[in-house]
């Protein structure tokens, strides 16, 4: 289960930079690609992903599982797929009412990005709960999920910058992320079924 648990995390690493950079041509069109577009971008992600991290964290607290882990997966396809649909029209209509790139792009990418990236930003804490058992391999465990996980993050951004924007349209990369969220989150689903194991993981004390 280890291996799996990093495997996910990784993943869920390469999703969010992947999501970040396709971010950067959605607004684009609109609101061009100055500092201020990107600057909108970034804040807004890493905002989104703290709070994600502190919800994750509460939330792996009570009745650690994959399957719980698994969920966490989904939610992020369903709240990654409307993309697809709805921002076309809502760049359109924050277009129309702010044409400041610098307010304009802020807005936007708080109505388009916040809710699937504070989804995405719990996978890693709850990574960290599922895989500590023992209180003195906390800081080992917590390292090298870290490590699997902004590894899969730098991968996800060179992939999408040299190769899935220039093979694909931006509506197909984010049905392929969709998709991947998909799997991860059946994958953690059968590993639950199939381990046998309580729900939940206690940490032991040193």
């Amino acid at each position: 289960m280890v291996y799996l648990i990093y495997f996910l995390a990784f993943t869920g690493g390469f999703v969010i930079m992947s999501m970040e950079l396709l971010g950067g041509r959605v607004l684009a069109p609109y609101f061009g690609s100055s500092i201020y577009v990107w600057g909108s971008i970034i804040s807004v992600f890493m905002l989104s992903l703290s709070l994600g991290y502190l919800i994750g964290g509460k939330w792996s607290v009570r009745h650690p599982s994959m399957f719980r882990f698994g969920s966490i997966f989904l939610a992020g396809a369903v709240l990654l797929y409307p993309l697809i649909l709805f921002a076309e029209p809502t760049m359109q209509w924050v277009f129309s009412e702010i044409e400041d790139p610098r307010f304009g792009s802020l807005l936007a990418a708080l109505i388009l990005f916040t809710l699937p990236t504070v989804i995405l930003g719990m996978i890693s804490p709850y990574s960290v709960r599922l895989l500590v058992e023992r209180v003195e391999h906390s800081g080992q465990m917590a390292g090298r999920l870290y490590f699997v996980s902004t590894l899969g993050s730098a991968l996800g951004t060179l992939f999408t910058s040299f190769y899935f924007v220039l093979w694909f349209e931006i509506n197909t990369i984010l049905m392929g992320l969709t998709g991947t969220l998909v799997v991860m989150a059946v994958l953690a689903w059968l590993r639950h079924a199939t381990s046998g194991q309580p729900s939940t993981r206690k940490i032991q004390p040193t």
